[in-house]
C-alpha cells in the first residue's frame, strides 16, 4: 500500500517540482495550495508525511501546524525554511515539526526526508545501512526530537567529520545550539520560582 503524502505550497511550480522529486517512489500524492485547502485534506485522509512551507499568504505554515494539532491531527510535518531562518526552523521543531528542509531542496533531500519521516514514525525504526553524513544528521534529528542535545552534538560532529561542507549539518548544528539555549533557560526559570 502506498503512503500518502501531503505537499503545501501556494507557488504551483514549488508543488510541481516536489511532485516530480517524489514520483516513483511508491507514494500517493496530495497537493494543497493554501492551508485552509491542507487542513480540508487532513480532514478526509491520515497522511504519513505533511511538507509545509513556512511563509504562505494567510495562513502561514506555523498556524497550520497549531490548527493542526488543535484538531488532534497527528501528521509528520516537515517545514521547507530558508538557511538563515534559524530561528523559525527553531520555533518549527519546538511546535511539534519532525524536521526541517533548505529552500530550495534538492530531489534527493526531499526524497530522503520524506523516507527518513516515514522510518521514523511510520514503519518500525532501522539503523541498518551505511554510516555515512546522511545517517548522522538523521540521527542528529532524531536526537534533537527527543531533547538529547549530548547525542545530537555527538552525531553532528561525526557528519561534519564526513562532509565538512554540508550546509545541512551546519545549519541543524545553528538550530540545535539556539534550541538548547532555549530548553537549558527555560529549565533554569523553572528550577528558580519568582520572586516578589
Amino acid at each position: 500500500m502506498s503512503e500518502p503524502i501531503l505537499i503545501v505550497d501556494d507557488e504551483p511550480n514549488v508543488r510541481l517540482m516536489y511532485r516530480a522529486s517524489l514520483a516513483g517512489q511508491g507514494y500517493e500524492l496530495f497537493e494543497a495550495s493554501s492551508a485552509e485547502a491542507a487542513l480540508e485534506l487532513c480532514e478526509d485522509h491520515q497522511f504519513s508525511a505533511a511538507i509545509l512551507d513556512l511563509r504562505m499568504p494567510g495562513m502561514d505554515g506555523f498556524q497550520l501546524l497549531e490548527k493542526m494539532q488543535g484538531r488532534g491531527i497527528t501528521t509528520p510535518v516537515v517545514f521547507v525554511t530558508a538557511f538563515g531562518d534559524v530561528p523559525n526552523a527553531v520555533k518549527a521543531m519546538r511546535m511539534g515539526a519532525i524536521d526541517f528542509l533548505p529552500k530550495p531542496p534538492t530531489p534527493d533531500q526531499l526524497r530522503d526526508v520524506v523516507k527518513d519521516i516515514i522510518s521514523r514514525h511510520v514503519h518500525t525504526l532501522s539503523f541498518s545501512g551505511v554510516r555515512d553524513c546522511d545517517y548522522y544528521l538523521r540521527a542528529a534529528k532524531r536526537a534533537i526530537n527527543l531533547r538529547d542535545f549530548d547525542a545530537a552534538s555527538k552525531h553532528l560532529i561525526k557528519a561534519l567529520d564526513l562532509d565538512s561542507s554540508s550546509m545541512q549539518a551546519i545549519h541543524l548544528a545553528g538550530v540545535m545550539v539556539e534550541m538548547r539555549n532555549e530548553y537549558e533557560n527555560d529549565a533554569e526559570v523553572a528550577s528558580h520560582p519568582a520572586t516578589k
